[in-house]
């Protein structure tokens, strides 16, 4: 008998840990890498299921721009390769410096993140300053006491509204914290930014939010790569891309750590046994060699000069990967000390412990140096409507974090980059207020709401502050806001073509990022039979004067 009892109070009170764990989680938030239960969700069971829950960590896609070589202090630590093979290298086919488009970044936050509101300010008709009603804010987890629109007494502005990247947002946005925790103060003046309210379903794989293949279609490329993503999808991320606009010969890679980048090029065993620059010596040698074997002989091959140019552009090629890839720190973020260390974006220690971290680092380490055209971060564990404000807050600061790094490390190398953030659906509030340390007195999230979403990009630009379409501030702001929202807080699905069709929305971005180039006439040739309308309509959803001309050059 006393046996039982002793196993029945031991069980009561493993039950009881359990309860109090459970209750102290709802009060002070779910840690950023804990899965999410929902008693209104069935079970996960798909890959995004359980990535939006956070029971699978979202990886990070690589891909990036010809840049980094066309701007700042470009291929530092490269040496050159002897005139004559440099001479060969075209011929060859050997890119070097990809096709000189802006680096474009993707945030796909699995789940249904909190974007309007309480991140990124969304008004009505007339921009972000087109305040909506109380219980707009309220839906989107604003409190009374927290408005964007109560007036500071002692100035122009609500003290809720911050304009330090352009784009205005709630003032405690974890994101904004976040960026901020990251971003340089002396940077925040080249940034700018633009919002999409637009409709998205919650928690499903059918949303093809992932504009990649645009952006590539636009011209975006690397000399390593064209596209990545976190996950083996054929988007590369959690939400699905535009079907018509897939290439299966462009499929994205998988990476999502750093010794997958340090992985992509493998120098051989020559580089080791010798310097880098012996290396590149020897092997510019032997394909000097080689070709002057190959003059004198007749191979007896029909096609004798193609096979004779294949033997000679392997040499060259060998020869280049070992002068671009042969000192590690090219590739590796982990050894770049503008990423990681004393004076780095991450210190050693955080670098370690956070592998969002750690994904955001690879991704931004190929794409601004130009080694890919675009790239793609997949964050997981968004689908966040857990009774509380807490565990949200504590995942949007963590995302923050990443998108302020990806603007950091842009700045410091001199770099513009155009980085996008999406997620599958929303959430709303009943209005219950989350009063713990890390629910900041903000409006618990209830459930999901596809109704409040929306997507916004920011753009870095190191040649000054991009600058807003329109004659006047009251036509810039809206381009700042491409749509808007009811007074009730959710979107006016006709405001634009991309209010209440993601598809429409992938097109919006590729617009925007053509516009940075000056080459938003391109639209129809890059994505025929678009959805966007005539030429005046596409003007009203384009949101920055370009930054750059066509191709980026030094």
């Amino acid at each position: 008998m006393s046996k039982k009892i002793f196993s029945f109070s031991k069980k009561s009170a493993s039950a009881q840990t359990a309860n109090l764990a459970e209750r102290h989680a709802l009060k002070n938030g779910h840690d950023a890498d804990a899965p999410l239960f929902h008693d209104q969700h069935d079970k996960p069971t798909s890959r995004r299921d359980f990535i939006a829950q956070g029971f699978y960590a979202g990886a990070g896609a690589v891909l990036g721009s010809s840049v980094l070589s066309m701007f700042a202090n470009p291929r530092k630590a490269m040496a050159e390769l002897s005139p004559d093979l440099e001479a060969l290298k075209a011929g060859c086919g050997i890119a070097t410096q990809g096709a000189g488009k802006i680096p474009f970044i993707v945030f796909d936050l699995a789940g249904g993140v909190n974007i309007a509101g309480s991140n990124v300010l969304i008004g009505g008709r007339d921009g972000q300053m087109d305040f909506l009603s109380a219980q707009g804010y309220n839906r989107q987890g604003l409190p009374a006491d927290m408005l964007p629109s109560i007036a500071n007494p002692n100035g122009e502005l609500s003290d809720f509204i911050n304009e330090e990247l352009g784009l205005r947002f709630h003032a405690d946005s974890p994101f904004l914290r976040g960026i901020q925790d990251k971003l340089a103060v002396g940077n925040r003046a080249n940034v700018n930014g633009a919002v999409i309210p637009a409709r998205s379903e919650n928690d499903t794989g059918n949303n093809p939010h992932n504009p990649m293949y645009g952006i590539n279609r636009a011209g975006s490329d690397g000399s390593l790569l064209t596209l990545i993503g976190s996950q083996n999808t054929d988007s590369g991320g959690n939400s699905m891309a535009p079907q018509r606009l897939i290439d299966p010969a462009k499929r994205p890679t998988k990476v999502d750590r750093p010794s997958d980048v340090t992985g992509l090029v493998d120098t051989g065993d020559l580089i080791g046994l010798l310097s880098q620059e012996d290396s590149v010596s020897v092997m510019e040698s032997i394909q000097r060699i080689s070709d002057m074997k190959l003059g004198q002989v007749d191979t007896n091959i029909s096609n004798d000069e193609v096979v004779k140019d294949l033997v000679r552009c392997g040499y060259v090629k060998s020869a280049d990967i070992a002068d671009r890839f042969g000192d590690p720190t090219t590739l590796d973020p982990e050894l770049d000390p503008e990423i990681v260390g004393e004076g780095g974006i991450f210190t050693t220690e955080e670098f370690a412990a956070d592998r969002e971290f750690r994904k955001t680092a690879s991704v931004m380490k190929l794409v601004m140096n130009g080694f890919a055209g675009a790239g793609t971060i997949t964050m997981g564990g968004y689908d966040y409507h857990t009774g509380n404000r807490a565990t949200g807050e504590i995942r949007d600061l963590r995302a923050g974090r990443c998108m302020g790094a990806v603007l950091e490390y842009a700045a410091r190398l001199g770099v513009p980059v155009m980085m996008y953030v999406m997620s599958d659906g929303s959430v709303f509030s009943n209005g219950m207020i989350d009063d713990s340390e890390n629910g900041r007195g903000k409006g618990q999230w209830t459930g999901d709401n596809s109704s409040t979403a929306g997507s916004f990009f920011l753009v870095y630009n190191p040649g000054g502050t991009p600058q807003l379409i329109g004659a006047d501030a009251d036509e810039q702001e809206r381009h700042r806001q491409i749509g808007y929202m009811r007074r009730d807080g959710s979107v006016e699905t006709a405001a634009t073509p991309a209010a209440n069709n993601v598809n429409l929305l992938v097109e919006t971005v590729v617009l925007n990022y053509l516009a940075l180039h000056g080459e938003q006439g391109l639209m129809q040739s890059v994505i025929p039979g678009h959805g966007l309308g005539s030429s005046t309509l596409m003007d009203s959803l384009t949101a920055f004067q370009p930054i750059v001309n066509g191709t980026i050059s030094s």
